[in-house]
């Protein structure tokens, strides 16, 4: 069900780096759908009036850099969230059907307890006006948050975190379930096609299932006395349960998912830029590492033994080199 497969002629560093570079450069080309999203939840004014109105507001406000904030703190966030959910794949790049609610379940609380702090921080900056800044970067929004509101204003939200990886798990789980029966093949066949339309599936089905926690989180992050209209968040509550209760008084129970259309959107560019970016990235640490012969295609080098992991095959080479290599010329250490 991965998008991203585990692959072992990469070293350890390598896997970071190539899954840090595609969440980094995918979340950034999605950014705008974010915002949008965000201040939809939140419930500021740029999107009462529909998705594609919001686009429109946001621009006339704040000019296209407004699209792009928070994207710093977004990016060092889900990093995390990726690498986590990378660890726990297999050597064929697929999760079990318990990994599979284990690896949802820990990337968002783990994530989340480590990396809290930046999505409290991603919240303040997308609902405030960059033209008329109350923060600026994502240091002195955490110096100043922490200064006016004290340390907790910054895990304010947390438990609904916690409470949204459950059904996040369990909108997994049921669409790994239900992979044998839609392709009506086992899984150790799918394409990359069907790896693709899987993750969207999963994604779009677990997020639907988990979004109305991340509504009220974001209300809870967004709302402060230190902020003009209250952070513009379109409700005013004390508490989580409070939230959820004027929410649905107020705003009816649908408002719940305001913003899920930005959301479903992203999924499908997001992904299919995940998975660009990493096999982009993959080729060529292959090719540094000697495994294929070029890093704009997959052809294998000649007489190397692809089940090697990369200090296996420099041992080998160098191995081989101190044989071979000798007042005469080694055909071997010339081709390396």
């Amino acid at each position: 069900m991965a998008l991203v497969k585990k692959d072992n002629r990469l070293t350890s560093s390598q896997s970071f780096v190539c899954v840090g570079f595609a969440g980094f450069f995918s979340k950034t080309v999605t950014s705008p759908l974010e915002v949008v999203k965000i201040k939809s939840q939140v419930g500021t004014f740029h999107c009462k009036s529909g998705f594609w109105k919001g686009f429109v507001l946001i621009y006339q406000n704040e000019g296209l850099r407004g699209f792009w904030k928070g994207n710093f703190a977004s990016c060092f966030r889900v990093k995390h969230a990726t690498m986590i959910v990378h660890l726990h794949m297999d050597e064929l790049g697929f999760i079990s059907r318990w990994r599979a609610i284990f690896a949802g379940g820990l990337a968002g609380v783990a994530a989340a307890l480590v990396t809290y702090p930046l999505e409290v921080v991603e919240t303040r900056l997308v609902i405030q006006n960059c033209r008329q800044p109350t923060y600026i970067g994502v240091v002195h929004t955490l110096t100043k948050i922490y200064r006016n509101e004290g340390l907790l204003t910054l895990y304010r939200g947390f438990s609904l975190t916690v409470l949204g990886a459950f059904p996040f798990s369990v909108g997994c789980y049921a669409v790994y379930m239900s992979l044998d029966k839609l392709w009506q093949e086992p899984p150790f066949r799918f394409t990359p096609l069907q790896n693709f339309i899987n993750g969207c599936l999963a994604a779009g089905v677990a997020q639907t299932l988990s979004y109305p926690f991340e509504t009220v989180k974001r209300k809870m992050q967004a709302q402060s006395g230190q902020l003009p209209h209250f952070g513009g968040v379109d409700v005013h509550f004390n508490g989580m349960t409070d939230c959820f209760l004027q929410v649905v008084r107020n705003k009816g129970v649908l408002s719940l998912w305001n913003g899920l259309t930005a959301n479903t959107i992203k999924i499908v560019p997001y992904f299919g830029l995940l998975y660009t970016c990493f096999e982009m990235c993959k080729q060529v640490c292959l090719y540094r590492n000697g495994y294929i012969v070029s890093p704009l295609s997959y052809k294998l080098t000649p007489g190397v033994d692809q089940s090697l992991r990369p200090s296996e095959l420099e041992e080998m080479k160098r191995y081989r080199r101190n044989r071979n290599f000798g007042p005469g010329e080694s055909s071997f250490g010339n081709r390396w």
